[in-house]
């Protein structure tokens, strides 16, 4: 059994989440974590959301709110959304907590401490209409390496390299279009270059390891190509004060959001030990180098996983050409693997919020419910390069695969089964036929687990439903409805019973893809309580500010069940079962969806 660190991406709380958010970092994150618990290992599955930065500041701004209080309710929103769709955090918690920029401080000062972040003086940019700073990400103009006419003012999306807004060809706020005026400021920055042989040595062992997807370690390794010093505080007054004395108590400086946002695993994980009464618990799986850790996120943050992070953690270690010591937290481990998605569009154009292309997680759930949306996810989303997501191909998997294929055979087993029995029957002799099934099914958990293990999971559901369709073929070649004599009485309980013991091990192998419908599978085979432990959302009082409430996902998921087939309980009661998918019509569905895209507040 290995300690298994599933560190999520953190949502950014500026409004809900649409489905490509949760096509990159959720449903991945989840099927994971649901399948490694399955397999015996214990997994501490933590994130929250991000609520530092320009962008809070900015919508805030527009609906005439404080940042912490459009954080409060984003945090709510999304906290239920995830809840909802059913991803089984151990803890998801929010970047605004005192214990966060506890754990945030700490790692920087650590940083300092050893030499690693240095200042240095930069042009900041301000914006000429509100004499307010404009921080890079906020920047657009052409990339001076590649001419891509949309880069950041702190990253060329389109090429990879790192940027100063300075170097853009004709810049231009994101905000209003105008052209920002470059002022002299003080800043900290990380020492990237003095911690380039480290990186560089720990991606040449993650290569020679063979786990990581082709396209992520190629593109992390290029980032080493270009390394300077990378800006880590900001002419901000929302956000973490810098704990260095003479910029502590400076209003306008704070830590660059995504200095924090990385943290923000660390912080969660020694959050959950505090909240479990066991404060030291979180060293298991950040101190001990057997422990490993797998980063799900979009391909867009690859850079701050695979550069920034391990950067702050090696500097805290004392781990670059400059030495030091490590500090409180001691050696924190670095990333086993960074799991990066591509990304999903939406009937062929980019996902945008601000444009009204978007479909909204909570939209999903309301009109389908979770499962048909997570299917969707597992079988044809941004695994390991873009794709697309349309709502013919949601209906037509979700009808002709769930319904038609899974949601079928569980109707078709239990409806005989009631029928006939009304209750899982003793079996007779098995035939070949009966036990090449089994044996078929049951060599499936093998097989998908090594799929789901690896961050194959199209291949892994795509052989789940291949087992499917083997349970669909015996069903057509042992033709049990037509077994009705008394004298084929005992055939038909071994048929019916081979069955459902063959259902009962597929909704297993099903469970961390479809979590809420593998627990009303479980009920219709006669099972009782909840198969597969489910999320829940808590309000909680802030650990060190008692004046402080808001809400995190947490669940007990000691009751998992393994991975591994189990007999089915002869005598279990089986009634008529109703659907356990439903089946929508296209015509009806693409009408209605089209419709809502095209309004002016399309979701």
């Amino acid at each position: 059994m290995s300690k298994v660190l599933s560190a999520v991406a953190w949502p950014y709380a500026n409004g809900p989440r649409h489905i490509g958010h949760v096509a990159g970092f959720g449903v991945p994150s989840d099927v994971f974590s649901r399948y490694m618990r399955m397999a015996g290992h214990d997994v501490l599955m933590v994130s929250g959301t991000d609520e530092h930065g320009t962008p809070i500041i900015v919508q805030a701004d527009k609906e005439g709110v404080t940042p912490r209080e459009l954080a409060d309710r984003f945090n709510a929103v999304i906290a239920k959304d995830l809840t909802d769709l059913g991803l089984a955090y151990d803890l998801f918690t929010r970047t605004t907590t005192v214990n966060h920029y506890t754990v945030a401080q700490e790692l920087f000062t650590g940083d300092w401490r050893n030499g690693y972040m240095i200042e240095q003086t930069t042009r900041g940019a301000i914006s000429p209409s509100t004499g307010r700073t404009l921080p890079d990400r906020f920047i657009e103009g052409t990339c001076p390496l590649c001419g891509y006419g949309e880069a950041r003012g702190d990253q060329c999306d389109n090429c990879g390299n790192q940027l100063d807004p300075t170097e853009l060809i004709d810049p231009r706020s994101k905000i209003n279009g105008e052209t920002p005026e470059f002022v002299e400021t003080q800043h900290f920055f990380l020492d990237l270059p003095a911690l380039a042989d480290a990186i560089g040595e720990w991606l040449a062992e993650r290569e020679a390891s063979g786990t990581w997807r082709p396209n992520v370690i190629a593109f992390s390794q290029n980032l080493l190509k270009d390394v300077r010093p990378r800006a880590m505080t900001r002419d901000l007054d929302w956000g973490i004060p810098v704990p260095i004395d003479g910029w502590r108590d400076q209003p306008t400086k704070r830590f660059y959001v995504w200095f924090d946002a990385v943290v923000g695993y660390l912080s969660a994980s020694i959050e959950w030990a505090r909240r479990l009464g066991e404060p030291d618990r979180w060293r298991e799986w950040w101190n001990d180098p057997e422990a490993l850790s797998y980063y799900f996120q979009g391909k867009d943050n690859i850079t701050f996983h695979s550069q920034v992070w391990p950067a702050e953690l090696l500097a805290y270690a004392g781990k670059g050409t400059k030495g030091g010591e490590p500090g409180e937290y001691g050696v924190l481990n670095l990333p086993t693997e960074v799991v990066a998605s591509e990304f999903m569009t939406m009937e062929g154009k980019q996902l945008s919020t601000s444009r009204g292309h978007v479909i909204y997680v909570r939209d999903v759930l309301e009109r389908y419910g979770p499962d048909p949306l997570r299917y969707f996810i597992c079988a044809a989303g941004p695994e390991t390069q873009d794709s697309d997501f349309t709502w013919a191909e949601f209906i037509q998997r979700n009808n002709s695969e769930l319904v038609a294929g899974w949601g079928n055979l569980v109707n078709r087993t239990a409806s005989m089964l009631a029928k006939n029995f009304g209750e899982i029957p003793q079996p007779g002799p098995l035939e070949p036929v009966d036990e090449a099934l089994l044996a078929t099914i049951r060599d499936g958990f093998g097989t998908v687990g090594d799929l789901i293990g690896r961050h194959r999971q199209k291949a892994a559901i795509g052989e789940a439903m291949r087992l499917v369709g083997e349970a669909n073929k015996y069903v057509s070649d042992t033709e049990p409805f037509k077994l009705k004599g008394e004298d084929q009485r005992e055939r038909l309980a071994t048929v019916l019973h081979t069955l459902v013991q063959a259902v009962s091990d597929l909704n297993t192998i099903m469970s961390p893809f479809l979590p809420h419908s593998s627990n009303t599978i479980h009920g219709v085979l006669g099972g009782e309580g909840e198969f597969t432990p489910m999320p829940r959302l808590e309000e909680v009082e802030d650990l060190d500010d008692p004046q402080r409430r808001y809400l995190v996902i947490t669940g007990e998921y000691t009751a998992t069940p393994t991975w591994e087939s189990r007999p089915v309980v002869v005598g279990a009661p089986i009634a008529k079962p109703s659907p356990v998918f439903t089946k929508y019509d296209a015509d009806e569905v693409l009408a209605a969806e089209h419709a809502r895209l095209s309004a002016p507040d399309a979701g």
